[in-house]
């Protein structure tokens, strides 16, 4: 079954140029299945580059999808056009007073490591999404600086700052084998990191009830599943694209930053050559995991949904 996307939003014919199964509404209304809603708080600056990575992910499993995009109420994005905003994504103080509910929630990272989190200007209304999560979503997934964000205000798990940034593509010890959340998994697998922070395993190990699933020796842990909370925190990004990690350098190199190679990105590390994609298929075992363990697990009525 194919993800439902408005047949307007750029990542429906992006998508669809790539094999994606990719609907439009009116034909999804036909189908005589009940959709799961899945929704992306979408943090990124880059709004469509983001929206089309989560929706690549989300949109290969045998599942009908309905993705719904969800932006902060009063933050203004100044890397996407207004009209993109006013036609494909609705304030979450708008979805919060509708009472609707969803079988699952993407929350997005942001490139605000540097502050606090109690100094980002959206950071009290982002507490009230972590709120309503609890009674409106089925299963809610952080990831990056979401992620970090979620852990923190709901198990008081802090964020601190690296003396240079975590940058490359790290290679994971599968931690969990067992877990539905890594079935096919390898023993390790690699992921994209780029951030200026990190999560310490020694302070996740120290709240009752979180699980590490991924981590790595040289970046830290990467997957905690928090099953009080029916959530995930990642705080790497199996979502970039081929070249995401190149543009990242790219930009900061132009704007004069002093940025490391990425690590293990390059073949020889040498920017000049093609960069190689090694996550592309545990990012999609990950995610499909994900669908497939709330499909098995979510209530058919979603009124009931946190009940």
């Amino acid at each position: 079954m194919p993800i439902t996307l408005p047949e307007d939003l750029p990542a429906h014919d992006i998508l669809s140029n790539e094999g994606v199964m990719v609907m439009g509404a009116g034909r999804a209304a036909r189908q005589d299945i009940r959709p799961l809603r899945i929704g992306l708080l979408n943090l990124m600056p880059k709004k469509i580059q983001t929206e089309t990575q989560f929706a690549r992910l989300i949109g290969a499993t045998p599942l009908q999808i309905d993705l719904s995009l969800i932006r902060m109420t009063e933050h203004e994005t100044r890397n996407t056009a207004p009209e993109h905003m006013e036609a494909f994504y609705r304030p979450f103080a708008e979805v919060a007073a509708t009472g609707e509910k969803f079988d699952g929630l993407v929350i997005t990272g942001a490139p605000i490591e540097h502050l606090p989190f109690e100094e980002v200007t959206y950071w009290d209304e982002l507490r009230q999404v972590f709120d309503w999560a609890k009674t409106h979503v089925h299963s809610t997934f952080g990831v990056c600086w979401g992620g970090m964000a979620m852990i923190h205000y709901l198990h008081g798990v802090n964020k601190h700052l690296l003396d240079a940034k975590a940058f490359g593509c790290f290679r994971h010890r599968n931690l969990l084998p067992a877990s539905p959340y890594l079935r096919g998994f390898s023993d390790d697998c690699v992921i994209p990191v780029s951030r200026w922070t990190e999560m310490r395993q020694s302070e996740i190990d120290a709240v009752p009830g979180l699980i590490t699933l991924l981590g790595s020796d040289q970046v830290g842990p990467a997957l905690v599943e928090d099953p009080g909370n029916r959530a995930l925190y990642i705080f790497n990004h199996f979502e970039y694209d081929s070249w995401t990690l190149k543009e990242e350098y790219d930009r900061d190199v132009a704007s004069g930053r002093d940025i490391n190679v990425p690590i293990n990105y390059y073949p020889d590390d040498d920017p000049a050559k093609m960069p190689l994609n090694r996550w592309r298929s545990h990012a999609h075992l990950l995610y499909g995991n994900w669908i497939n363990e709330i499909y098995q697990s979510t209530h058919f009525d979603l009124n009931e949904i946190g009940s």
